[in-house]
């Protein structure tokens, strides 16, 4: 007997072609996103009122496409490249521990404002006074425009103002996306996507570099896509100083749940086995930032660098509940020294930093003095040290006891840098708002 289609199935039929007919669009003015825009596969749910994702599916609601298609088909293609880019961003992974609902209105600011910026066929509408107002405080800002930097600016705003720009930018849903209380399966599926999200940023940054295809377009997005790829790999980079410690919270992992439930049916309040009351976890406890004050790196980046690192501390994911954070202002000696325990006394050095020195520069100063605090017994648990800089400097021959890593903003000579040291080469766009933004 042959299958009558019913309209349910209908709906979804054309929805799935509305989707296909959008990418295609899209693809048109950006096919340097080509793999991007294909990336997600397509999925009908009837719980939602606009695009979702969870990195993996594209979950669409058919009574919602159909209507905007009929009404203004030129909101779909934005709202597909809006989530697309969030992907590419990896918004979805690394919020961390910031208050979601404030990460959430950063990183719609942020794509948007990306999208803005390309000005291209497929996305182009009129800003409204309130993105003109905010797209004009980034640029003051002068430290980018990612989520993360967006969300700084929106901490400091009241609630009335911050859920104006919330109804101002919400483009999708993002109910999808991964949770820190998520189960353990769940958890795991998402570090996948964002492995695989992970590979086509760097494939569409290669291709929009290839064949310059995109224009003003393509380069904006591969600045942005920079910017996160630095971050990331700075954040990727502080796990190498964390240890192995145990710590007092309840692991689903290491007893049988079964056993447990058992006991509670059967005698109403004694389990059979009791929840162990810590586990093992890989963070950081303990390390050194020095910070190159001479006149050759600029203040700045300095701030950026310390508000970028603090957001990393601020993520439980990260940092024991009393990690301990020395700051060093050093050029040709040690301008000075700040020791930090806790999110308060983050707040309030950023809230006060301000830069010392201005000599010439000279790394063995700083690692002497950090050898005392050893001797003296004031570092116990020193994971390593971070020396941020541009590199110009006399290096200490010796290897210290401790892991050493030298952050650089700019090229710098390798055979200067002591074999013993790890390096990392980071971005100073990512500070800066980039030269083409509207």
């Amino acid at each position: 007997m042959e299958h009558r289609q019913t309209q349910e199935e209908w709906e979804e039929e054309m929805s799935l072609k509305i989707l296909d007919f959008v990418r295609n669009e899209v693809y048109m003015d950006l096919r340097f996103l080509g793999v991007a825009l294909s990336a997600l596969v397509p999925r009908a749910n009837g719980q939602i009122h606009a695009l979702a994702t969870d990195g993996k599916l594209l979950y669409f609601s058919t009574e919602q496409l159909l209507r905007v298609f009929q009404n203004n088909a030129r909101y779909l293609d934005r709202a597909y490249l809006h989530t697309v880019l969030h992907c590419i961003f990896e918004h979805l992974w690394i919020g961390g521990g910031r208050e979601p609902e404030c990460w959430n209105i950063a990183c719609d600011i942020a794509v948007e404002y990306t999208i803005d910026c390309m000005d291209k066929p497929c996305t182009k509408r009129l800003l409204s006074w309130s993105r003109q107002c905010i797209y004009e405080k980034i640029r003051e800002n002068r430290q980018g425009a990612s989520a993360a930097v967006i969300y700084r600016m929106l901490t400091g705003m009241e609630p009335e103002e911050r859920r104006k720009l919330a109804r101002e930018f919400f483009t999708d849903d993002h109910c999808f996306w991964p949770k820190q209380n998520d189960s353990r399966a769940s958890l795991k599926s998402a570090e996948e996507n964002q492995k695989n999200w992970n590979k086509i940023a760097r494939q569409t940054k290669i291709e929009q570099q290839r064949g310059k295809n995109g224009g003003e377009a393509g380069e904006i997005l591969s600045a942005m896509i920079s910017a996160q790829k630095s971050r990331r790999s700075y954040r990727e980079f502080l796990q190498k100083f964390s240890v192995l410690r145990e710590e007092l919270h309840c692991d689903p992992d290491e007893f049988d749940l079964g056993y447990y439930t058992y006991g509670l049916n059967l005698y109403g309040n004694l389990p059979l086995m009791e929840p162990l009351e810590s586990r093992e976890r890989k963070k950081i406890r303990e390390f050194v930032i020095v910070i190159d004050t001479s006149y050759s790196t600029g203040g700045e980046l300095v701030s950026g660098f310390l508000r970028e690192t603090a957001d990393i501390l601020r993520q439980s994911d990260s940092f024991f509940s009393d990690s301990r954070i020395r700051v060093l202002q050093c050029d040709n000696k040690v301008q000075k020294d700040t020791l930090i325990e806790g999110t308060q006394e983050l707040e309030r050095f950023l809230e006060q930093f301000e830069l010392l020195g201005g000599g010439g520069t000279d790394f063995r100063p700083a690692f002497s003095y950090v050898n005392e605090l050893l001797q003296k017994g004031a570092c116990k648990n020193l994971g390593g040290l971070l020396y941020f800089t541009d590199g110009k400097g006399i290096y200490p021959r010796e290897r210290p006891a401790y892991q050493t890593a030298f952050l650089f903003l700019e090229e710098y000579d390798t055979d200067a840098v002591p074999p013993w040291a790890m390096r990392l080469k980071l971005e100073p766009e990512e500070f800066k708002t980039p030269d083409n933004a509207i």
